[in-house]
């Protein structure tokens, strides 16, 4: 299950957890690492990022209000939240505040997190091809309107 081609930004403040997860999944996805949003933030902002998996408990900036701050700058990536910690207020408030697809716990299942990217990037994927289609049915929606416009007028 090789998917290089998907763009995967993992964002934990222990440095330990990253280079685990690089080793883990280096070999199936493109794996971009950040140990803080303000990191994490600049690699967005030039890379085109599929999927996020964020430490839910970091210092200065939580997985979720990380997730909520990039909403409306980078709305397409898939956020999966990842934790040590069960909290079902944290799982209420990622689905509510940061749109999260996923709330994991640690520590994880390789497979699963194959499994779990895998299902996001098609979810990201859809979404994306959907956005096009939509644009050029609008797009052509414009142009028979002009048509027609233009044939009333002759």
């Amino acid at each position: 299950m090789k998917n290089k081609h998907i763009n995967v930004l993992y964002i934990d403040d222990e440095h330990h957890n990253l280079i685990a997860f690089n080793a883990t999944f280096r070999r199936y996805f493109n794996v971009l690492l950040a140990e803080s949003a303000i990191e994490a933030r600049k690699i967005i902002d030039k890379n085109d990022i599929h999927v996020i998996l964020s430490d839910q408990r970091m210092p200065v900036t939580t997985g979720i209000e990380f997730f909520e701050s990039i909403l409306t700058t980078h709305p397409e990536p898939i956020r999966i939240l990842i934790t040590g910690y069960t909290d079902i207020d944290a799982v209420i408030e990622a689905i509510n505040r940061g749109e999260v697809y996923k709330y994991l716990n640690k520590p994880w299942n390789e497979e699963d997190i194959k499994i779990f990217i895998t299902k996001a990037y098609e979810v990201f994927n859809l979404r994306r091809k959907n956005e096009e289609l939509s644009k050029k049915l609008l797009d052509a929606n414009n142009k028979l309107e002009f048509l027609v416009r233009q044939s009333l007028l002759s």
